[in-house]
């Protein structure tokens, strides 16, 4: 399917009606935890973080992926990932990494292939046996033909962004339920009209 960014942002609204206590309550704990942990290159500082933060990751796609399709995921469920540590971990290092190594050569290229991996993280919500390498390969084909909406869904949210900076960062707790449950409804979209042939990282 290709449903209209803006019909995206409708559903994501419509999911959220009378159902936002669950979803600030979960975008608190995941920016408080999230600032609490500094990063500083090559730290015990950042492989904490790297070590918290990767469940949470997964966790929290697999809490809107849930919402996303009609279920009531408790705030419990959020933890998750927790349950799939090692996994995650994984996956959230081999994507900084190689996202690291595409900004080395150019921004753009960096930010295009952010693109690219970004529904790694909703495979490995949605299928539990798929492997680290196999769900960034299947992003990559997922993507294609649609990394330029992406981009432009991220360009729609960056009104409510800048609202959330001026409200010294209150509005994120709106603002990331909103993202993230229309990024789900993105992903489900994509996904019914999913071509996924070979490709290389």
């Amino acid at each position: 399917m290709n449903t209209p960014n803006k019909l995206l942002m409708e559903q994501a609204r419509e999911s959220l009606k009378g159902k936002w206590g669950v979803n600030v309550l979960v975008a608190f704990v995941y920016i408080f935890i999230n600032l609490l942990l500094p990063v500083k290159p090559l730290t015990v500082a950042t492989l904490t973080k790297i070590v918290i933060m990767s469940p949470l990751w997964l966790g929290l796609a697999m809490f809107y992926l849930a919402f996303s399709r009609g279920e009531n995921p408790k705030f419990s469920y959020f933890f998750i990932g927790f349950k799939s540590w090692i996994r995650s971990m994984k996956a959230y290092t081999l994507m900084m990494l190689l996202l690291l190594c595409w900004f080395l050569l150019l921004i753009i290229p960096g930010f295009i292939m952010g693109l690219a991996y970004s529904q790694t993280v909703y495979i490995l919500a949605d299928d539990k046996s798929i492997g680290v390498y196999n769900a960034i390969k299947k992003s990559r084909a997922m993507m294609k033909g649609h990394k330029l909406k992406l981009f432009y869904l991220y360009c729609r949210f960056s009104g409510w962004m800048l609202l959330s900076v001026l409200t010294l960062g209150v509005g994120f707790l709106w603002v990331l339920p909103y993202i993230q449950t229309t990024r789900a409804k993105f992903y489900e979209d994509i996904k019914e009209g999913e071509q996924a042939p070979e490709t290389q990282i």
